[in-house]
């Protein structure tokens, strides 16, 4: 069986953490920072599955599958809230959708 190694595992997920990180950041498209916490969500599963692989156990496929349907769950209601705030401001800037009122 061939092996990867731990190490580029977690510094492919670290890598791409921070980059869903600092998209998140830079971004104002609401639905870019939506796939910013995507890309992030699927940071943290590969890291659990880089872990379990290492540890010969199953609880990081386990977290992985938690974490895939929390992100399902969050992309309906993120979308479903940004077709609510485009409908109503016509726009998807996030420092739009900041100054409203009411």
């Amino acid at each position: 069986m061939n092996m990867h190694p731990t190490n580029a595992g977690l510094l492919l997920a670290g890598i791409l953490f921070v980059l869903g990180l600092l998209s998140m950041l830079i971004r104002r498209n609401l639905i870019f920072m939506l796939l910013s916490v995507e890309i992030m969500l699927n940071a943290a599963g590969l890291a659990f599955i880089v872990a379990s692989s290492r540890w010969g156990s199953a609880d990081g496929q386990v977290m992985f599958m938690f974490i895939l349907a929390m992100a399902a769950a969050e992309v309906s209601v993120g979308l479903a809230l940004i077709l609510q705030l485009y409908h109503q401001l016509k726009t998807l800037d996030s420092d739009e959708a900041s100054r409203m009122r009411g």
